[in-house]
């Protein structure tokens, strides 16, 4: 347990708990490819320093960059530090590594889930927690279909 002067960590801890999912869900992936309609938008940091990808991308995306991993992707590779993966931009394969620290967001539209982690430069309150986090949940399946629901660990915090 993360506990620090006397209080819960509780932002970090989520953190790791929902980076370890995205594990989960990768090595998963990687090792059975991808079920039914299932794929993922993955958005990351491009200026985060470990995340590896050719030159003419980051200089093309210098701030944050969108994938998806779907019907064209190869060497799925996952570690518990981050994940690689090649990628064809215009008929061009490229290999990225993007460690999990660098995602900003992961969704599966498909099924309506998704994770929004947002930094401390996000934020304008400096005493924020490093990493808050939004989960936007599934709809429950009897339930009328409608836009994915974001709930907020804001209230966690103090």
């Amino acid at each position: 347990m993360s506990i620090t002067n006397q209080t819960i960590d509780y932002g970090n801890l989520m953190h790791k708990a929902m980076r370890g999912l995205i594990y989960e869900v990768l090595t998963d992936i990687s090792a059975n490819g991808l079920p039914g309609n299932h794929h993922f938008f993955v958005t990351f940091d491009t200026m985060h320093p470990d995340v590896e990808i050719a030159d003419w991308l980051s200089d093309r995306y210098p701030g944050e960059m969108t994938i998806v991993i779907q019907h064209q992707y190869e060497s799925l590779a996952v570690t518990d530090r981050g994940f690689s993966i090649t990628l064809s931009f215009g008929d061009t394969p490229e290999p990225l590594y993007v460690p999990y620290d660098a995602i900003k967001t992961f969704v599966d539209p498909s099924v309506e889930f998704g994770l929004r982690f947002e930094t401390q430069d996000d934020e304008d309150d400096e005493d924020a927690p490093e990493a808050p986090m939004e989960v936007m949940a599934e709809p429950e399946e009897d339930a009328p279909k409608k836009d994915a629901e974001v709930v907020s660990l804001d209230q966690f915090r103090k």
